[in-house]
C-alpha cells in the first residue's frame, strides 16, 4: 500500500486568499452575480465588550494583518478546488476567473499597534469595494484578536511584577505551532524582556533566554555534576534549575559552582518561602550577585502576591497563563459594515447594536497627561484630543513604512503610563468614558427609526 506524505497546514505565504470562512466567498460570489461587487463600502473592526477582569486592551497584531492583506490572492490550485465545491455549482465561471486577479486595493485606517483601546471604538477602518471588504473579514479578525488578547494579558503581568523582568515561556503550551510566534511578539511589545522561543527571537529580533530542564539534571549521576557540567559549557551566565530533587539543597549545590552562576531557577513549591531560603543560602555563600528566577504556572495574581509579600525574586518566567490567557481566553472582536455606497448601515440585534458611518476616535488627557476620555466621531469630523486612527494603506499600498517592534514597544509603555491609576489595578472595572458625537447618534436614530417595523396596517 503506497504511503501518504504528511500534509502541511502552513499556508502558502503568497496565496492567502482562502484564509477565510466559506460564507465570505459565497457572499462574494453572490455580490458579483448581483452586480454589487464594486460598490464602495466601509467596515470597522472593534471589540464589543472587555473580557472578565480587564479594564482596557492593548491593540496588537496589526503588522502581520497588513502584511497578510497585501498577500491575499488565490492560486490556480485553490481556484480549481473552489470551482469543484458543490456550494458554487451554480456560479458562473467568470467569477472564478475574477478570483485570479483579485487583490486587496482598499484603504486601511487603524489605531497604531501598542495603543490602549476600549470597547465599541473602531480599531481598524476599511474602505474598499464590497467584495474585497467582505473577503478580508475572517483574516483581519484572526490576525488581530489573539495578539491583542495576549498583549493585554502581558501588561497585567508586567504591572504585577513591579519592574522585575518577565520572560515569555509559553511555546510548548500554545494552541498549535504558530501561536508561539504571535505570543512572543505580543508579550515583547507589551514589555516582556525576552522569549524562550528560538525562531521567534531570530525572526523578530527579541532577546532569547533559556535555562535548563529537569531532564538535564536527571541525565547525570548527581545534581552537582549536572550543574558543574552545564556551567562549564555555558559559562557564568548560566541559570541552574534547582528543584529536581530537594530545592534548597539544589541551591546550595548551585552556590558552590565556580565561577558563580548568574541565577538559580525555582519552578515549583512555595515560591515565597523557597525564594527566601534560596536568598539566604546564596548570600551565605557570597553569591549576592546570583539572581533568583521563578516560574511554574505563574499569572499576574500569583506574581502580585509574591511581590507584595516581599519575595526576593528578581525575574519571572510566564508560559501557560500568558499564551492561553487562561482567565480570559477569548475576545469579542467583530468586523461590521457601517456604510454602503456612502449611506450608513447598522445592526439592531439584541446586545449587538452597531453605530453607522466610518469613524475617527479622539483621545483627551487631563492636566497630568493621563487619558481622560475618548470621543468617537464621524471620520470627517474633528474634536478635542489626539486622533487615533491613522492611514496605513491607500489603494492597497503602504502609505508609509510600518513601525518596528521596538517602536511599538515604546508606544505601549507610554500608553500604559498614561492610563488612570484606577484602570491599572488587577481587579479594576472599566469605567473609562467613551462617547459618540451627536452626528453619529442622530444618524443611528434616523436609520433605526426607518428600519424598525411600525404598527401593523388596519384591515378594516
Amino acid at each position: 500500500m503506497p504511503s501518504t506524505p504528511p500534509i502541511s497546514l502552513w499556508p502558502d505565504p503568497d496565496a492567502l486568499g482562502p484564509l477565510t470562512d466559506l460564507y465570505e466567498l459565497t457572499m462574494m460570489a453572490g455580490y458579483a452575480a448581483e452586480g454589487m461587487a464594486e460598490t464602495p463600502v466601509t467596515f470597522e473592526l472593534f471589540v464589543r465588550k472587555l473580557p472578565a477582569n480587564r479594564s482596557y486592551l492593548v491593540f496588537a497584531g496589526l503588522e502581520q494583518a497588513i502584511d497578510g492583506l497585501r498577500r491575499m490572492r488565490f492560486s490556480d490550485e485553490q481556484i480549481a478546488w473552489l470551482q469543484s465545491h458543490p456550494t458554487f455549482r451554480h456560479i458562473h465561471p467568470s467569477w472564478f476567473d475574477r478570483l485570479r486577479s483579485l487583490r486587496f486595493t482598499g484603504d486601511i485606517w487603524a489605531v497604531p499597534e501598542g495603543s490602549v483601546v476600549f470597547p465599541n471604538e473602531p480599531l481598524v477602518r476599511v474602505d474598499a469595494p464590497l467584495e474585497q471588504a467582505q473577503w478580508i473579514e475572517t483574516f483581519l479578525i484572526n490576525a488581530c484578536a489573539y495578539p491583542t488578547m495576549v498583549a493585554s494579558k502581558a501588561t497585567r503581568i508586567i504591572h504585577a511584577a513591579r519592574e522585575r523582568s518577565i520572560v515569555e515561556f509559553g511555546a510548548r503550551r500554545g494552541h498549535g505551532p504558530m501561536t508561539p510566534f504571535l505570543a512572543a511578539r505580543s508579550a515583547y511589545l507589551a514589555g516582556f524582556s525576552s522569549t524562550s522561543h528560538v525562531e521567534a527571537a531570530r525572526r523578530l529580533g527579541i532577546p532569547a533566554v533559556g535555562t535548563m530542564a529537569h531532564s538535564w539534571v536527571q541525565s547525570f549521576e548527581d545534581e552537582h555534576t549536572a550543574f558543574e557540567a552545564f556551567s562549564r559549557h555555558f559559562g557564568a551566565e548560566s541559570t541552574l534549575l534547582v528543584d529536581t530533587y530537594d530545592t534548597l539543597e539544589g541551591v546550595r549545590r548551585a552556590a558552590s559552582i565556580e565561577p558563580p552562576v548568574a541565577a538559580v531557577r525555582l519552578d515549583s513549591g512555595d515560591l515565597l518561602e523557597l525564594s527566601r531560603g534560596a536568598r539566604a543560602i546564596l548570600d551565605d555563600h557570597s553569591r549576592a550577585e546570583t539572581r533568583i528566577f521563578a516560574s511554574g504556572d505563574l499569572d499576574e495574581g500569583k506574581i502580585d502576591q509574591l511581590v507584595r509579600a516581599g519575595a526576593p525574586i528578581d525575574a519571572f518566567g510566564v508560559g501557560t497563563e500568558l499564551i492561553t490567557s487562561r482567565d480570559a481566553p477569548s475576545l469579542a472582536m467583530v468586523y461590521k459594515i457601517v456604510a454602503f455606497a456612502g449611506e450608513g448601515r447598522l445592526k439592531l440585534s439584541t446586545d449587538k447594536v452597531s453605530i453607522p458611518l466610518g469613524k475617527q476616535v479622539f483621545r483627551s488627557r487631563d492636566g497630568q497627561g493621563r487619558f481622560s476620555g475618548d470621543c468617537v466621531t464621524r471620520f470627517d469630523e474633528s474634536a478635542d484630543g489626539e486622533p487615533l486612527l491613522i492611514p496605513l494603506l491607500r489603494g492597497g499600498e503602504l502609505v508609509q513604512p510600518l513601525p518596528g517592534l521596538d517602536t511599538i514597544r515604546s508606544r505601549c509603555a507610554d500608553q500604559i503610563a498614561s492610563l488612570p491609576d484606577a484602570l491599572l489595578s488587577l481587579d479594576a472595572q472599566n469605567d473609562y468614558p467613551v462617547s459618540f458625537s451627536r452626528s453619529l447618534t442622530s444618524e443611528a436614530d434616523r436609520i433605526a427609526h426607518r428600519l424598525r417595523p411600525g404598527p401593523a396596517a388596519s384591515t378594516d
